[in-house]
């Protein structure tokens, strides 16, 4: 498979990583647009959120229970933070394999981010 991310979770790739368990990894995005910016994935192969069905969700319900945790590693979880997932190209997916942006370490006011 010639996934980024499954080479991340297999360590073929180095990155970051920030949290870990059975279900998820995360890790510095090398492309940040917040002081913190930490993409959160599932260690098994989800190409988007249109895939996501009873076979898989249980890897999207572990990566919500994971996100406070990688917020408090990360110095967000009292001030505030983002999560965001994108989906297809229009929806601005890079990396077909789903991950949730958790962005924080500013006031990120109420729209999204934009460069």
């Amino acid at each position: 498979m010639d996934c980024l991310f499954c080479k991340i979770i297999s360590r073929d790739v180095p990155a970051t990583i920030v949290y870990e368990n059975e279900y998820v990894i995360a890790f510095k995005d090398i492309y940040p647009v917040a002081p913190v910016h930490i993409l959160v994935v599932p260690k098994t192969h989800i190409k988007s959120m249109n895939e996501v069905d009873d076979t898989n969700s249980n890897y999207i319900a572990k990566i919500y229970e994971a996100i406070p945790e990688v917020a408090k590693i990360a110095g967000v979880f009292d001030n505030g933070y983002r999560v965001i997932c994108n989906a297809g190209e229009d929806g601005g997916q890079m990396v077909q394999h789903i991950h949730f942006h958790l962005l924080g370490g500013k006031h990120l006011g109420a729209k999204i981010l934009r460069d």
